[in-house]
């Protein structure tokens, strides 16, 4: 039953608020309903009233009266804090899994100032900040990206209790935002495929740089190198952690492979993803192979970029 009507309440709220990317608070889109605060305030100005008709006290009717024209006022001056405000979405950086996703939006006042203003998606704390007259203001706002891909945070709630706290003035806004969110970087083996055109005996191959052909020697052990290639003796004759470097033949493709993994496919995706990193620190150039997608040997940030995209769009539909 809670399902069914949390899903009526779903489709009323896409139905009356549709989501857009700059969202202008007017009546047709806030609420206002008494807080606790603002119960309990009208509890105590009927028992006045009652008082005052019982005793036929015209202090008493004074003083009601007096404090129920207040409660009025109230309601005007909560609406106005909130109405004309403008809400529009600011854009965010992408993030890996298990980070906080971090949603820029931007409130704009064309009128008057707006003030404690709160915003945010429950449960998690509303976010408080005042919006001077024709002015902008700048907030973030996080969550936890617990899934790769497309992470669309949802209803924003945006609400306002000034000026005494009797009422809140709320409405439900979805700025239709997203925000990519990259698998989680897991060190592994590297996951290698000789490329199409690749031949091991090919003749003036050289070593380019960091890879898995040609020996070159031992170096410090860096966070990340697979446990394979290290040099067990040194470390027993007291020489510290080493690790076995390789280099890359010259005219050799170096391919990040998804089949050559073990593993379920976000086991996998997370090891490609940390090589994607690793080799893109290193300014090598390699290629990624996915099923269905292949991404050709370059180097660079838009590379790198790429591949991080491939890996998070990875069997979405």
């Amino acid at each position: 039953m809670i399902a069914r009507l949390r899903s009526h309440w779903r489709r009323w709220l896409a139905a009356r608020l549709p989501p857009a990317s700059r969202i202008r608070l007017v009546q047709r889109r806030i609420f206002i309903i008494p807080t606790r605060v603002g119960g309990a305030f009208g509890v105590a100005l009927i028992l006045m009233l009652l008082a005052a008709i019982n005793y036929q006290n015209s202090l008493a009717y004074a003083l009601t009266f007096l404090l129920g024209s207040l409660f009025v006022v109230a309601i005007l001056h909560t609406y106005r804090n909130l109405a004309g405000l403008q809400l529009s979405a600011a854009g965010g950086a992408a993030v890996f899994v298990g980070e906080r996703a971090r949603f820029r939006v931007r409130l704009e006042s064309d009128s008057h100032s707006h003030q404690a203003i709160a915003l945010g998606w429950p449960p998690a704390p509303l976010q408080v900040l005042d919006v001077p007259a024709r002015g902008v203001v700048e907030c973030e706002l996080d969550r936890l990206a617990e899934r790769r891909g497309w992470l669309r945070p949802g209803w924003l709630r945006v609400e306002s209790r000034f000026p005494l706290g009797l009422l809140v003035a709320w409405s439900w806004v979805n700025l239709d935002q997203t925000l990519l969110v990259y698998p989680r970087p897991e060190a592994g083996d590297l996951p290698l495929a000789a490329g199409r055109d690749a031949d091991p005996d090919e003749e003036g191959a050289r070593p380019t740089g960091p890879g898995v052909d040609d020996f070159q020697g031992l170096r410090d052990y860096q966070p990340g190198d697979s446990r394979r290639r290290l040099h067990w003796k040194a470390y027993s004759r007291g020489q510290g952690l080493l690790v076995k470097d390789f280099a890359a033949l010259g005219g050799r493709d170096l391919w990040l492979d998804f089949a050559a993994l073990e593993g379920d496919v976000e086991t996998r995706l997370s090891r490609l993803c940390h090589w994607v990193l690793q080799f893109s620190q290193r300014q090598q150039p390699f290629a990624l192979r996915l099923p269905g997608v292949e991404l050709g040997p370059d180097v660079g940030e838009r590379h790198r970029e790429a591949c991080l995209r491939a890996l998070a769009l990875y069997g979405a539909a």
